[in-house]
């Protein structure tokens, strides 16, 4: 016990807090699990980090999964709806913009569905990791969380 006493006080005092995202690699593509939408909000929002948020329970076709996407992360209207168009959005375009603060983005209730099949979100879900690789390269931290339908 005596040796958890002394790890706790000199965490106090450093005065370091345990952040909800200490546990969580900086760059990484990982399911939701136990987080919660609203704490991984507000852990970007304390880190000075964008959150980006796509609740896609509702899209059936890989377009309209792509659609929810692009509308809810404000990818600009030419967006192409296709996979290299994402990734295009989430490195390219978004590096040119200036420099960043680092990510969180959830995408929540990914479909299940004959035309956005298992194929097709771990394409989806690899275009977000090659995305990490990209913004990991710049020392950018970009997690991603993703709950399934």
């Amino acid at each position: 016990m005596m040796g958890n006493d002394i790890f706790l006080s000199k965490q106090l005092d450093n005065n370091e807090e345990k952040r909800l995202l200490d546990t969580v690699a900086p760059n990484v593509v990982q399911s939701i699990r136990a987080f919660r939408v609203l704490e991984l909000q507000q852990e970007a929002a304390a880190l000075g980090q964008h959150f980006l948020y796509a609740y896609c329970l509702d899209a059936v076709t890989k377009q309209q999964v792509l659609g929810k996407i692009a509308t809810s992360f404000g990818f600009p209207k030419h967006f192409g709806k296709n996979f290299d168009a994402l990734s295009d959005c989430l490195t390219d375009m978004i590096y040119k913009a200036g420099k960043q603060p680092g990510f969180v983005i959830v995408l929540e209730q990914l479909p299940n569905t004959q035309k956005f099949d298992k194929e097709a979100r771990e394409v989806l879900l690899d275009v977000f990791r090659d995305a990490a690789d990209f913004w990991a390269e710049k020392k950018i931290a970009f997690r991603v969380f993703y709950s399934f339908e």
